[in-house]
């Protein structure tokens, strides 16, 4: 590093956003994710015997992913490189490689990598460090919002260990927001600011496990409030109110949170909970998730979980799907609203689902041919083959039923519909059950 370049990062440093300024430069310093970085955990000690493979930390924005990273280059004797898997190409893997090679070769020393946002990574990106990492030339370190298991090679995966990172707790923010405002060296301490303790709880509280939001907000109001009669800068709540505008849901309409929030929604509705089923379709909403798309979660779910034990919950569902597209927003929340509430409060049945799993089952495992007097018969030649000659019409006989056979000889006897006791699907049950006696 020349002079140009030490006072390029220096300045990069001063002039960086709090939430940059404030990482932790050791792991004594971190805060929160004691899960992991307990005492007696294995990444805290991994990291201060420096002695730490591949890894993968995955979790939400703003739950210490890169800070950890940062620790670990502050700690570790081996060489330290980050990317961003957003804009770093071929060759800048190929010249990370390069260095690595020539540092181990040359000097003994091994090189750290840390890939930011990795799951950006395409495939044949992640193959092009598989054999670098298989072979000890670099260390991986993966960041990523993204489930790994969806995104990560798994040849990546099975080199590494994954660590999770929760949201950090409500008084782990509170920690850092007192850090941020009070801190003379890293933080805002030289303007002296003071913060109510209501502000900062209510920061702490709508973070909602986002360490970064409660800074940036932090960081928001410090400058742009003026300064009392005091001469101190008093962060009210009003103020912070106002520097974090709203609660801060996270929510990512193509990330894990997508997919996690809509089966929390679906799991409500089937398990009758119409109370947990509202809110996580509010989260939704509020998020800016697509009313088409959660019409036909509910419309998959009437069908899926309801089934005949109230045909009409599909009715409910389909017609609110046809509204959502009509009226748009705001006023669609409330046709999805009444859709998702009724759905499930609708007693529940999956003796529809059974049936078309068990029946596409058998498809695929038995050869059996239509019963001849099924077959079609309205062609020229048809009677010659005997298709549909003895076949009954059902509506000839009394109760417009006739007891013939309707499955191929293979599975004459198999039973694929089974109704429940719940709602309309008894009365289903009962008539069943004089048909096939």
């Amino acid at each position: 590093m020349d002079l140009f370049d030490y006072m390029r990062e220096t300045k990069l440093e001063q002039e960086s956003p709090l939430a940059s300024r404030l990482r932790p430069r050791t792991i004594e310093e971190v805060v929160g994710q004691e899960e992991i970085l307990g005492r007696d955990k294995l990444l805290y000690r991994a990291i201060k015997a420096d002695k730490l493979g591949s890894v993968i930390f995955y979790g939400p924005p703003g739950t210490g992913k890169t800070t950890l990273a940062k620790v670990i280059a502050n700690t570790t004797s081996s060489g330290f490189t980050q990317i961003n898997a957003t804009v770093a190409g071929k060759k800048d893997m190929e010249e990370v490689v390069r260095t690595a090679k020539n540092d181990l070769g040359m000097y003994g020393k091994k090189t750290i990598l840390f890939v930011d946002e990795i799951h950006r990574f395409n495939k044949g990106q992640q193959d092009y460090l598989l054999p670098f990492v298989e072979d000890g030339t670099l260390t991986l370190i993966g960041a990523t919002t993204e489930n790994p298991y969806f995104e990560v090679n798994g040849a990546l995966l099975s080199r590494s260990v994954i660590f999770e990172l929760k949201p950090l707790k409500k008084a782990d923010i509170r920690i850092l927001i007192e850090r941020a405002v009070y801190d003379q060296e890293r933080g805002m301490g030289s303007y002296h600011a003071v913060i109510d303790d209501d502000a900062a709880e209510f920061l702490a509280d709508v973070a909602d496990g986002d360490a970064r939001a409660a800074l940036n907000a932090v960081e928001l109001g410090v400058l742009t409030t003026p300064r009392s009669e005091d001469g101190k800068i008093h962060l009210t709540l009003e103020v912070a109110s106002e520097c974090i505008q709203k609660r801060v849901i996270r929510y990512d309409k193509t990330g894990d949170n997508h997919y996690d929030t809509i089966s929390a929604f679906i799991k409500s509705m089937r398990g009758s909970d119409p109370d947990a089923a509202v809110y996580y379709l509010a989260r939704m909403l509020y998020a800016g998730e697509s009313v088409t798309f959660i019409a036909r979660r509910i419309m998959i779910c009437a069908s899926e979980d309801v089934g005949n034990a109230d045909p009409q919950a599909l009715q409910v569902a389909v017609s609110a799907s046809l509204a959502v597209e009509r009226v748009g927003m705001p006023e669609a929340q409330l046709i999805l609203a009444q859709a998702a509430i009724y759905v499930a409060c609708a007693p529940k049945s999956n003796a529809c689902t059974n049936a078309i799993f068990a029946a596409l089952d058998s498809v695929k495992n038995t050869k059996a041919m239509v019963p001849p007097h099924l077959q079609d018969a309205h062609y020229h030649g048809a009677e010659k083959l005997g298709h549909g000659v003895t076949y009954e019409y059902a509506h000839d006989f009394p109760k417009h039923f006739s007891k013939q056979q309707y499955l191929p000889d293979a599975i004459r006897d198999q039973r694929f519909y089974t109704p429940t006791q719940q709602g309309y699907e008894q009365k289903i049950k009962d008539y069943l059950q004089w048909v096939r006696e």
